[in-house]
């Protein structure tokens, strides 16, 4: 395998002020929902990404004073020198490969409720606080001596982050989450002093920030900026006053760092989201200053990351997501594996782990933020146990994980699929509306089982369970996955609700299996909130249907908040003629009408339709694992039998891949009993004195 000349320029060492960095992979700052709470668990993770090749690699957003914090998400702290013995390890592994270690350093302003430090927020201008949680909080704008500081703050912050060992500081003025952008931003910059009104005035505050900064550091760490694109609005801050700031200021950074405007924009699902969608907003930008510019994309493309340099867009390849998904990717690009790259999917479920302050996952890299945790690898694998040989029944997104797993482990894996076609859910999932790029997670894995040689692949191989006793496995899973129900049963009804049979019902399954209705008037009932509803709503308006969106939720397609999808997705249904019905529920399915129930009020209105989709819940294919069960399988010479994925507990398609994962670690492992089965920090206890006597 032989890298393409025309990816070398990928591998040109650049300088940024005074530190150079090896190549043009560049992670951006991304959040990963440990933060304080799991310092170890985030500084493997980024060892991980420094052993796959990155050139610079940044932490996630991490806050310099409790007097703007941002909870009850959970983000790194910077607050006192307490904080940089966890902050200088995660420097050290960043840096334990060759990479740059950069932080990203953030004060909050307006975004900032406080809800843990109880502190007064301050702001530019004082306002309500503009957060995802709409918090009933208002920020005071802050004054003279505020600001000065402010500027101590950002000082100590500096000293801080060169204690700990790292090479570049970040300053956060991107997706309208920062002090910085809020200064610029006549939105957010309402003020009358030297510090607002003109474009030189509003950047007043950034200038001597970062003059504090060379000061404070004497110049031996970079500075980089990370500032919007384009921010909307009659008052925001736009990409041509972010064009004329540059030109103003070209020389001010050590390096630009230029995202989106908004979160949702700058980190937009691939069902709404090319590859490479800043590209308009960013060209032309490097012609107006001499140093380096950083861009982001979800770039997974090698092609498209060179193009970018090439023709003078960028000179450095940000990615969070794609370096989540493939922490081994400049590696893999450098030695020319490019099959085995293992593509972002754009799915936004690590998003989700930061919006949900949980851990987050990632479909396609089922070792994301389990690393340290359990001691996963993204490319290597333990050696396999005592025993030899593993049967998997089902080849949707759960078996081929396992098998993938299993087999690197070093098991004989038999793979056995009850139809033609590998990839199960996503094989079916990926030919609707925006989701092709779901195909990923079974193109991936199916070209590398189609290369190890102790893999057989078994298709139109529906197994009874004296098949499976027959088989002489030493360990048996039972992937068969799930198929959605058509009685109404979810969060709300617990229980079917009346139906009658005349009126035609259709679920996902049906759809997905070319039986949509077309040309006629159809409700969809969506009570499972995620994105599959709205995504057959698309599919019915196209084929020509009349179609009303119901959801017991007070918004359509209500858990994408934590994927950032949500609104795209409102509008989208609006946009398309979807009549949504918010805060409904059916309560009966007649032969030509739905009794529909207001969740508030319990007030019944009916709503006549030709069909009803109901997307609801799922109830997992189980049976032939219970068939099995019952009967002598440890007599058969079976070690263990699992039922595991959506065949065990139906969820997102991340739940299914790290279900494989999961089940593939555990072979031949000692029985944990009631040990945990991952690691964790617990807080230590301070035994000082309190501050009241």
């Amino acid at each position: 395998m032989t890298r393409l000349p025309a990816h070398d320029i990928l591998f040109t060492p650049m300088q940024i002020g005074p530190k150079t960095a090896k190549n043009r992979f560049y992670q951006v700052p991304h959040c990963n929902g440990g933060g304080y709470r799991d310092p170890s668990a985030v500084a493997e993770m980024r060892r991980t990404k420094a052993e796959g090749g990155w050139g610079v690699i940044f932490t996630e957003q991490t806050e310099i004073h409790p007097s703007s914090e941002i909870t009850p998400f959970i983000e790194q702290h910077l607050w006192d020198d307490r904080d940089i013995p966890a902050l200088a390890r995660m420097a050290e592994a960043m840096k334990s490969h060759g990479a740059l270690a950069g932080i990203q350093l953030a004060y909050s302003g307006i975004n900032g409720p406080n809800l843990y430090s109880r502190e007064v927020p301050l702001a530019v201008t004082g306002g309500p606080i503009l957060t995802f949680t709409a918090d009933p909080v208002q920020a005071r704008t802050m004054d003279r001596e505020d600001i000065r500081n402010l500027r101590r703050w950002f000082r100590n912050a500096f000293r801080r982050s060169q204690q700990a060992g790292f090479d570049l500081i970040c300053l956060y003025g991107a997706h309208g989450f920062g002090i910085l952008q809020h200064f610029l931003s006549r939105a957010t910059n309402q003020r009358s002093d030297e510090y607002g009104g003109s474009l030189t005035n509003r950047s007043r505050f950034l200038r001597e920030v970062i003059e504090d900064m060379r000061d404070t550091t004497k110049g031996e760490l970079a500075v980089t900026l990370r500032m919007s694109l384009h921010e909307a609005g009659a008052y925001g801050f736009s990409n041509a006053e972010l064009r004329d700031f540059i030109e103003m200021h070209g020389n001010l950074p050590d390096l630009w760092d230029l995202a989106h405007g908004t979160w949702e924009s700058c980190s937009g699902t691939s069902r709404f989201t090319p590859e490479g969608a800043q590209e308009d907003l960013v060209k032309g930008i490097k012609a107006l200053t001499p140093k380096p510019v950083v861009g982001v994309g979800r770039f997974t493309s090698p092609d498209a990351m060179a193009r970018q340099i090439r023709a003078g867009i960028l000179d450095f390849i940000g990615a969070a997501r794609p370096s989540i998904a493939d922490p081994f990717l400049p590696k893999k690009v450098e030695e020319g594996r490019y099959e085995d790259i293992r593509e972002c999917i754009g799915c936004n479920i690590c998003v989700s782990g930061d919006m949900t302050q949980g851990i987050s996952r990632c479909t396609q890299n089922t070792a994301f933020m389990e690393e340290w945790r359990k001691g996963w690898h993204p490319e290597r694998a333990r050696p396999r146990g005592a025993s030899e040989s593993v049967l998997i029944v089902g080849a949707g997104p759960t078996g081929l994980e396992a098998a993938l797993q299993a087999a690197r482990r070093g098991y004989r894996v038999a793979l056995a699929e009850a139809g033609t076609t590998l990839g199960g859910r996503v094989a079916r999932e990926r030919n609707l509306p925006g989701l092709s790029a779901w195909g990923r997670v079974a193109d991936y894995r199916i070209g590398q089982l189609a290369r190890m040689a102790n893999v057989e692949i078994y298709r139109n191989s529906p197994l009874t369970p004296g098949d499976i006793l027959a088989t002489g496995a030493d360990h048996v899973a039972v992937a068969t996955g799930a198929i959605w129900r058509r009685d109404a049963v979810a969060r709300l009804h617990l229980h079917p609700i009346p139906t009658d049979p005349a009126m035609p019902l259709f679920t996902p399954d049906d759809l997905m299996d070319g039986k949509a209705p077309e040309g006629l008037t159809v409700a969809i009932y969506d009570d499972d909130h995620f994105y599959m509803g709205s995504v057959l709503a698309e599919l019915l308006v196209a084929k020509g249907n009349r179609v009303h969106f119901i959801t017991p939720a007070a918004k359509a397609a209500e858990w994408t908040e934590n994927t950032l999808e949500q609104r795209t997705i409102m509008r989208r249904l609006l946009e398309s003629g979807v009549d949504v019905h918010l805060n409904k529920s059916p309560e009966t399915i007649g032969r030509d009408e739905l009794t529909l129930a207001c969740t508030w009020t319990g007030r019944l209105t009916a709503l006549p339709a030709e069909a009803v989709v109901l997307v609801t819940s799922r109830t997992p294919d189980d049976q032939l694992y219970h068939a099995t069960r019952a009967l002598d399988w440890q007599g058969a010479g079976i070690r263990s039998l699992k039922l595991i994925g959506d065949a065990a507990a139906p969820g997102p398609i991340a739940w299914a891949t790290y279900a494989g994962r999961n089940w593939a670690e555990g072979l031949d492992q000692p029985d944990p009993g009631d040990a945990l089965t991952f690691r964790r920090e617990i807080a230590a206890l301070d035994s000082g004195p309190g501050l009241l006597p």
